[in-house]
């Protein structure tokens, strides 16, 4: 087992580039939203990162089209002055650059004050080890010099994820990010998982609002899909439930599958820290709701 000493330890608001034709006004205005609506809820002394994904091209059934998106790191020197003593997360898509290139990018990435990557592969158009670059697997190992905190994609939900995730971990893991979570089964998961190694990678919760339009346009169904997956099959009707359920129902809901989820993993010995998600942009009902699951448990108590 690898030791991890280094934790994140943090609340983490996911804050998606926007489109580059779109420029640095709307980069500043995403930030000042997350800033205000943080404020106005109470949380914004527990948010410590924000996590910025590094966007690709995806199969053409996306239900909102994904146009080219500002650079990961073009977007954190915009936004990163108006966000003090909030740090960076992201993830790198690692299939499509070579050693000496993608090398060259983690730097820069660690140097512009990035304090974890999650190294991701290649879009569900291809299969795993396709790409002509370092794969995921392989650059948890080989950047552990450069960078301190390297995460892994965790899905619970997923067929033969016990073994993929234990891989990760014995390849230099110190972190896992789970896709968002709409049920507890990251509870049995890791629960089986801690019988059967010795590895406590720090667990970062990944957890989203649903809002109204969710029945419209079906994004976070999209996301989490995986067709023929009874488990996510469930996820995705409560996702369903959750965007036609009215305000204060809609919170009590989510806000039940968020203490049921950390009831289920805080006494099994992973650090855990928390991934706040909007995917249709920061709204304030979004912040009401995750600033009520954080007076139930956040990192910082």
């Amino acid at each position: 087992m690898r030791s991890n000493l280094l934790t994140l330890n943090t609340v983490a608001f996911e804050l998606v580039p926007p489109n580059a034709d779109l420029g640095r006004e709307q980069a500043l205005e995403e930030a000042r939203k997350v800033l205000r609506f943080s404020k106005e809820s109470g949380i914004d002394d527990r948010i410590r990162h924000v996590m910025m994904p590094g966007m690709i091209d995806e199969d053409d059934d996306r239900p909102r089209e994904l146009k080219p998106r500002l650079d990961v790191l073009d977007f954190w020197k915009i936004i990163e002055p108006e966000l003090p003593g909030v740090k960076g997360l992201c993830t790198q898509v690692t299939a499509f650059m070579d050693e000496p290139s993608l090398r060259h990018r983690l730097t820069d990435l660690r140097d512009a004050g990035i304090e974890g990557i999650a190294f991701v592969g290649v879009p569900r158009t291809m299969n795993d080890g396709e790409g002509s670059g370092v794969a995921p697997t392989d650059a948890l190992s080989i950047y552990e010099g450069i960078v301190p905190n390297r995460g892994a994609i965790l899905i619970p939900t997923r067929d033969g994820e016990h073994g993929r995730f234990n891989f990760k971990c014995d390849q230099g893991a110190t972190y896992g990010m789970t896709q968002l979570l709409y049920s507890d089964a990251i509870v049995g998961f890791l629960s089986e998982f801690a019988k059967s190694t010795d590895h406590r990678p720090e667990i970062l919760l990944s957890f989203g609002f649903v809002p109204k339009v969710e029945t419209r346009i079906g994004l976070i169904n999209w996301l989490i899909q995986d067709p023929g997956n009874a488990a996510v099959a469930d996820e995705q009707a409560f996702v369903k439930r959750l965007s036609e359920t009215e305000p204060a129902q809609k919170r009590t809901l989510t806000i039940d599958l968020y203490k049921r989820v950390i009831d289920g993993v805080a006494d099994m010995g992973f650090p855990l820290s928390i991934h706040l998600e909007a995917a249709y942009g920061a709204s304030a009902p979004a912040f009401e709701t995750f600033a009520e699951m954080l007076d139930y448990w956040s990192p910082a108590s």
